[in-house]
């Protein structure tokens, strides 16, 4: 079948394990899942409440609502320079645009370059009817123009990348999105970019979107989510920005699929887009306190190689541990220390004797993590 040959996802079988053994009764700390532990705020649950009981319950356009439509256009003008109007956006869930971009450029047996290390886009692009060609970050897990021009072909629709980066934490600063975007457009190539850890950078770094290099959206095909930066994970709310006939492809996916997504999280996104600064301040300043905490606690442990986490809340450590891989690591992890965290050979070849730790729980829960992972590597020396 179709479906057989793409691998499940690495992040819910951790989770299912972990609920396993938490139905056994067992104590188990996930640093594994990028899920904050804050609730929504209360004044984007009262927008989503608010919608439903004036009534917005019903079919609305699958492009979105009129007013997030707005919202998302004046914030892509205001905070990212990306000179979009609002027939070029979409409200949509954030993993679902990546399937539906690729949807709209691609034709079957196309090519598209998905980075290694990275986030888990080879399926897609293997679901959309391509071939996922993976081309290697550098040693600071910038990109490698050499690389990405080699791996380059007649059949490349597409660049995928990722900024802030899940897992690697890089930030790709703006000469490097300028040298990929060049070439793309020299190439008739779409830039496919993930920006959903965009609010979350640290130490004065800044996030620049790609999508700011056009006039008009054109080329660059920009993805953003409101589930790290407003606590809204669970709402799946999230939006893409792209040429009119880009988003018109997209809609007819999104028409031929899940119809449209419910108005009153439209209504909630809206208000978030609006009015939500102070609150993405709130979760940066959060995440800078366990980003600290994660650092110290990692740069105390021998063996351990700390990144440089310029974004999002994940460490991806360096580590050496007699020869485990960071599959055994992490499954021995979990078996012995009940700490749960992702493999880094999950995101790719490149990602082989890392791990992905997550800060974004609790600050006691986070420390309580930290330390069985010290105390399991100290005894594995």
């Amino acid at each position: 079948m179709f479906l057989s040959g793409i691998e499940g996802s690495p992040s819910l079988e951790v989770v299912n394990l972990v609920l396993q053994k938490r139905s056994r009764g067992e104590k188990v700390v996930s640093l594994a899942i990028g899920d904050p532990e804050a609730n929504t705020p209360k004044e984007i649950e009262q927008a989503a409440y608010l919608a439903m009981e004036s009534g917005e319950v019903h079919y609305v356009p699958s492009y979105g609502t009129p007013g997030v439509r707005r919202a998302i256009s004046s914030k892509v003008r205001r905070r990212n320079g990306i000179k979009a109007e609002e027939k070029e956006t979409i409200f949509i869930t954030t993993k679902m645009a990546v399937y539906a971009s690729l949807f709209a450029i691609s034709e079957i047996g196309y090519e598209a370059l998905v980075p290694n290390p990275g986030y888990f886009y080879s399926e897609p692009v293997i679901l959309s009817g391509g071939r996922p060609v993976s081309y290697d970050l550098t040693d600071d897990f910038s990109l490698d123009m050499t690389e990405i021009k080699k791996k380059t072909t007649d059949k490349t629709k597409a660049i995928l990348v990722n900024s802030p980066s899940n897992p690697t934490g890089r930030v790709l600063e703006k000469g490097e999105l300028q040298e990929l975007y060049d070439f793309c457009c020299d190439r008739a190539i779409y830039v496919v970019s993930d920006e959903a850890y965009e609010d979350l950078v640290y130490d004065g770094v800044s996030h620049f979107a790609v999508g700011s290099l056009e006039q008009k959206p054109d080329r660059v095909i920009s993805i953003f989510s409101l589930s790290k930066s407003y606590a809204m994970t669970g709402w799946r709310a999230g939006y893409l920005v792209a040429s009119e006939n880009v988003i018109y492809l997209v809609n007819k996916f999104l028409e031929n699929t899940v119809t449209c997504f419910p108005p009153f999280i439209q209504r909630a996104s809206e208000y978030a887009l609006d009015h939500g600064d102070a609150i993405i301040e709130a979760q940066r300043n959060d995440y800078t306190t366990k980003r600290k905490l994660t650092v110290e606690k990692l740069s105390q442990l021998s063996g351990v190689e700390v990144n440089d986490i310029q974004g999002t809340f994940y460490a991806f450590p360096k580590f050496r541990s007699n020869n485990l891989s960071s599959t055994e690591l992490s499954k021995r992890l979990l078996s012995k220390e009940n700490v749960a965290v992702l493999p880094g050979a999950a995101f790719g070849e490149k990602g082989e004797g890392r791990i992905r730790i997550s800060f974004s729980e609790r600050i006691d829960e986070l420390e309580d993590g930290l330390e069985r992972i010290g105390r399991f590597l100290s005894d594995t020396q």
